[in-house]
């Protein structure tokens, strides 16, 4: 059942999304390095803004990762709360 609250409840799979930003945080860095000897400062920049963004990503996800089982619930736990009764 829908309940209208799942956008700000929704539950995010963050070691997958650790993995991902390790793998991403890896290819800016080498593509910053890349571009820059290769004498792209264009692309060097970008390279370099995507480090940055994947970087506070990470920051993020380590952040929610230690706070524990509040940004983790188990699966017990509903992602929603549950509506109120409606009596007749």
């Amino acid at each position: 059942m829908r309940t209208g609250s799942e956008p700000r409840t929704a539950r995010s799979a963050l070691r997958a999304r650790l993995w991902l930003c390790l793998w991403g945080l890896a290819w800016s860095v080498f593509g910053t390095a890349a571009f820059a000897l290769a004498g792209r400062p264009g692309w060097a920049a970008a390279c370099g803004v995507l480090w940055l963004v994947v970087t506070v990503d990470l920051a993020s996800v380590l952040r929610h990762i230690r706070q524990g089982p509040h940004y983790q619930p188990g699966p017990d736990v509903p992602p929603y709360r549950p509506p109120e009764r409606r009596g007749r």
